[in-house]
């Protein structure tokens, strides 16, 4: 998976698109990431012994991870190269101007 924890998204489909977050859990065996104020939905709680107050809680739920586009700090929204240098370390570069993201 290309995407990385910390990276900054945008969404280009479904309930959120247009909104901007940063990455907070990859999950590649889904293919599905969770994006900081991003597909939110409010979960009913029953009282526990770990939790005494019930209620209703907000919760992040993950989002396909092709719903999302990587934004570079240059040129905006983007999609992700590879380079790799000499001493064998591979960068991801933006595709649109070649920065390092």
């Amino acid at each position: 998976m290309r995407l990385h924890k910390g990276d900054k998204v945008k969404v280009l489909s479904g309930k959120d698109a247009g909104k901007e977050g940063e990455i907070i859990t990859v999950l590649p065996k889904d293919g599905k990431v969770i994006v900081e104020g991003v597909n939110s939905v409010r979960k009913h709680q029953r009282p526990t012994k770990a939790m005494q107050n019930g209620g209703i809680l907000d919760k992040l739920m993950p989002i396909q991870a092709s719903n999302v586009a990587i934004v570079c700090s240059k040129c905006g929204v983007t999609r992700i190269a590879y380079n790799i240098e000499e001493s064998g370390v591979k960068n991801r570069v933006c595709r649109k101007c070649g920065g390092d993201l």
